[in-house]
Order: C-alpha cells, then sequence, then structure tokens
C-alpha cells in the first residue's frame, strides 16, 4: 500500500465511522418518510371530511401558525395541492432510501463488512464456522436497513 487514494479509508475506525454515518443517515430517510407519510393521511382525512360539505360553508385553516378563516371552497383545493407535494416528496426520499441502500451494499461488499448479531443470536450461532475473510465487523446499529 504504497500510494493510497485520498478517499479511501486508513482504517478500520474510519470505515466503522463512515459505514454508521450511512446507517444514520438512511435511518433518518426512513423516518421523514414515515413522518410525511402521516401528514399525507392527515390531508386525507380532511380532504374526505370536508369534500360533502357545501362548498360556501365556512372553515378555519391554519397557515403559518395563524388561525385563518375560509370557505370550503377555498381550503379544499389548497389542501388537495399540499397533499399532492406532500406525496411528490415521498417518493422523492423513496428514491433517495433505495440509493442509499445501494451505496451501503456496495459499501459493504467493498470493505467485506458484516453485522455482528446481538449477544442473544450470537450464542444460538455458535456452532457455525466463520469463513478466513478479512473484513470488518459493525455492531447491529438502530435499524436492519
Amino acid at each position: 500500500m504504497a500510494e493510497a487514494d485520498p478517499k479511501e479509508p486508513i482504517n478500520e475506525q474510519v470505515v466503522v465511522n463512515m459505514y454508521n454515518a450511512m446507517r444514520a443517515e438512511l435511518n433518518q430517510i426512513h423516518s421523514k418518510i414515515t413522518e410525511l407519510e402521516m401528514d399525507a393521511s392527515e390531508h386525507s382525512l380532511v380532504i374526505n371530511a370536508i369534500q360533502p360539505l357545501d362548498q360556501s360553508r365556512r372553515c378555519y385553516r391554519m397557515i403559518g401558525g395563524v388561525l385563518v378563516e375560509r370557505t370550503v371552497k377555498e381550503v379544499l383545493p389548497a389542501v388537495q395541492r399540499n397533499k399532492e407535494g406532500i406525496e411528490e416528496v415521498i417518493a422523492r426520499l423513496n428514491e433517495a432510501a433505495v440509493k442509499k441502500k445501494k451505496e451501503i451494499a456496495d459499501f459493504e461488499d467493498k470493505y467485506k463488512i458484516r453485522i455482528r448479531k446481538a449477544d442473544s443470536e450470537v450464542k444460538d450461532d455458535s456452532s457455525k464456522k466463520e469463513g478466513s475473510s478479512q473484513g470488518v465487523l459493525v455492531g447491529p446499529a438502530g435499524s436492519s436497513e
């Protein structure tokens, strides 16, 4: 290893830190997707609740922390647009999650990373022998995805 690529990690700890950062980023993406899916669900509930109402009926909507009075006719299209926007963001985040999973899988292959099982699982698998390949062992992080 006379010449090393400056972008390549130098030791195992750097590899582990990079791997954990990538997994943390993937977990953040999944958390944001979940949060936005709940928002989209709430928007659907509102849409379903006000759609059958008279279009001229008074309706209240929170805009920037201020409750404003509008009519159903004014609020319904805005809520539908917001829901569509949220769904587009969810789709983009799902694409980002797929890319991040592939990036993590490539990183695992490149550095021969294996996830260490929890203590209870290690006892169950103690009869199995590991191969002689060298690699980096990483403990379990928040999620397996």
